[in-house]
């Protein structure tokens, strides 16, 4: 009886101290019920504290996002499959906005703009979750842009450079190279210190399958995260992906590392918010666009910068791609976006079906900022290339007619055939820096004038396979200080007379019937 009272005891003061630790503070839960729920929007009554971008959960556990809030009720925008959500449902305040999230462990990855994994991979373990909306660094926070981007790619990064912390618009129509453009720049990286953030916004699922297999196979995959709203996510889901892209760009950046940000492509990103923005009843502006679609894309793109020294010199570098239709760079979205950012690529259709790729229109391309930051070594070489073959361009319109030219125009529009040669290359192949000044040289100290435009590619191939196995010191020095020495330019001439020496012989065994290969990266 003695041992039942003393264990009576026991448990009450156990039980005292229990209810002495109870939360007993009031649990005020805000919820809400669904009025009305279609094409990936949802329109909720009830939360009156409910505040812009603040995420909202459904009963099935769906999450949707805040994006019009009015005393009448509030227009939310859902980021998954609203196939539970009905009429009546009932819909709870997190207090929480949209987040991320961001860290070494997403690299190599694939995953949505809520962080689920989209590879088939396992949970990412990530180190926190930032908000997707991010305010911009201040004018005092940046620095000067002033070390080059290469992108691998000849023709910009000797006509229209780019410089770490910039934003760069690459626009033209669709199936003209493009996305191309972005995945060679992305493959240029892999061996430097750049990490490279992708965001596909309304792609096919097999369109982000083939960038990601072209980075894999090409480049270096684990120094890249892909961001994936697919086009048969919910518009949300889309409309979210670039700032959930940003954020995880800039947790790089301000860990003092240089990040770039690839956004593919913010014409289907405005097309969604004009989508959004029309089931939520916001007026329409031009072109059936809401009038804030210009803010849409400034408050995205302002947060590349290069931060200064004392904010640890990271650098974000966006390279937004926009579509155009029929080549009308003056319609609403392309021109907000060039207004925006520091400069384009346009990507012409007709120099695409010439075939001349990649199809970069020089004379309706400008970099604003990245020619302060263009490698010497290239600088030396192309001062005056982008007026010269521009000239040129024109020189060739006006012989098409069958005029008569004298020797001296002859000689440019000569000229300027083995410059554009020398300009085009193959998707998925960046070239390195000394391979670009090695070409540049060549075709600047004219060297290739007198060489038949049919052996350009052979002697490119000659070139790109010669240059680090017999100019390793000069290729080295080039690559590693992006200058160009007297001794590395005394090497690199010594190297293009040797490969046109022993391609005239192989011309003339071709002349007699001979077979000759072409070798090397040119073929």
């Amino acid at each position: 009886m003695a041992t039942m009272k003393d264990a009576a005891e026991d448990w009450l003061n156990t039980a005292r101290t229990r209810v002495d630790a109870a939360d007993v503070s009031p649990d005020l839960e805000r919820t809400g019920r669904v009025e009305e729920v279609g094409d990936g929007v949802a329109h909720i009554s009830g939360l009156p504290h409910t505040r812009l971008n603040e995420l909202v959960r459904f009963e099935d556990g769906t999450i949707g996002l805040a994006l019009m809030v009015s005393e009448a009720g509030h227009g939310c925008v859902l980021l998954s499959d609203a196939g539970g959500i009905s009429a009546g449902t009932t819909v709870t305040g997190t207090g929480a906005v949209a987040s991320v999230p961001v860290g070494e462990a997403l690299l190599g990855r694939a995953i949505s703009a809520i962080g689920t994994p989209m590879d088939g991979g396992a949970e990412i373990k990530a180190e926190r979750s930032d908000p997707i909306e991010r305010p911009a660094p201040g004018i005092v926070d940046r620095d000067l842009v002033t070390e080059p981007l290469l992108t691998g790619i000849t023709v910009i990064d000797a006509m229209i450079p780019l410089g770490r912390g910039q934003r760069q618009l690459i626009v033209g129509d669709r199936k003209t190279g493009k996305t191309t453009v972005a995945i060679d720049t992305i493959i240029n990286q892999s061996k430097g210190d750049v990490i490279c953030v992708y965001a596909a916004i309304g792609q096919k699922a097999s369109t982000v399958n083939r960038v990601i297999e072209a980075v894999r196979d090409h480049g270096n995959i684990d120094r890249c995260v892909f961001v994936v709203g697919t086009a048969d996510a919910a518009p949300g889901a889309q409309w979210i992906t670039p700032y959930a892209a940003c954020t995880i760009a800039e947790y790089f950046r301000d860990k003092g590392q240089h990040a770039l940000l690839i956004l593919d492509d913010l014409s289907k990103h405005a097309e969604v918010y004009r989508q959004l923005s029309l089931l939520l009843h916001k007026p329409p502006g031009r072109e059936a666009y809401p009038g804030d679609v210009f803010y849409l894309h400034a408050r995205l793109l302002e947060r590349a910068a290069k931060l200064s020294k004392e904010n640890g010199s990271g650098s974000l570098t966006a390279l937004p791609v926009a579509e155009t239709l029929a080549g009308n760079l003056t319609a609403y979205i392309p021109t907000n976006l060039i207004s925006i950012t520091d400069g384009q690529i346009y990507l012409e259709p007709k120099l695409f079906y010439e075939g001349q790729k990649p199809a970069v229109n020089v004379g309706m391309s400008v970099s604003r900022v990245g020619g302060a930051t263009q490698a010497k070594a290239i600088k030396s070489l192309a001062d005056s290339l982008k007026l010269d073959y521009a000239q040129f361009l024109e020189l060739e319109v006006f012989t098409r007619f069958g005029a008569m030219v004298d020797a001296r125009t002859q000689k440019k529009i000569d000229h300027g055939r083995r410059l554009r040669a020398i300009l085009g290359q193959n998707e998925y192949a960046p070239l390195p820096l000394s391979l670009q000044v090695t070409l540049l040289l060549a075709v600047s100290e004219g060297k290739l004038d007198t060489l038949p435009l049919g052996d350009m590619p052979k002697l490119r191939g000659m070139i790109a396979d010669r240059l680090p196995k017999e100019r390793p010191r000069a290729a080295a020095s080039i690559d590693e200080s992006g200058e160009l020495s007297d001794e590395a330019r005394k090497a690199l001439n010594e190297l293009i007379d040797l490969c046109l020496a022993d391609l005239k012989p192989a011309a003339a065994d071709d002349a007699d019937g001979a077979p000759n290969q072409p070798t090397g990266e040119g073929s």
